[in-house]
């Protein structure tokens, strides 16, 4: 009976373990950094989900001066969301082009916040024609400025 109790303890560790990083809330607003070195800060999210910020990219296809360009999202503000879904754009200040993200921010295995993101950008382009070269899609992956 004893070597039971044991075993069932040995298989429930595992289950505890798992859970302590998924415990702790993620929490979208404050200072960011993705793989490629760009920078955003997420304002405090509203009651009804709504924040703003900031974007200071690290990578452009334009030859123009970078400039910081504001962002506008929503988050899935459910109180019970541990993990929340949000989105938000990026209307770009020194070219004509916005870009849109979508993502989640989640507890990694060492119980630290990451964004994981997928976004699409739209270039201006002159005509229908050129269509087919306005929008390019990516992903990135954030982490907290500490």
């Amino acid at each position: 009976m004893m070597g039971k109790v044991i075993f069932s303890l040995l298989l429930a560790l595992p289950l505890v373990t798992l859970g302590t990083s998924s415990d702790k809330k993620c929490v979208l607003s404050g200072s960011w950094r993705n793989e490629l070195g760009s920078n955003m800060t997420i304002s405090a999210v509203n009651a009804e989900g709504g924040f703003s910020g900031s974007y200071l990219t690290a990578v452009t296809a334009t030859n123009k001066r970078i400039l910081v360009s504001p962002l506008k999202g929503s988050q899935n503000h459910k109180s019970q969301r541990k993990q929340p879904t949000f989105g938000f754009t990026v209307s770009w200040t020194f070219s004509n082009s916005v870009t849109v993200f979508v993502g989640q921010c989640f507890m990694d295995d060492n119980g630290e916040e990451i964004l994981k993101t997928m976004w699409l950008l739209r270039q201006e382009v002159r005509s229908p024609g050129a269509d087919w070269k306005a929008t390019r899609v990516g992903t990135n992956v954030f982490t907290r400025i500490k």
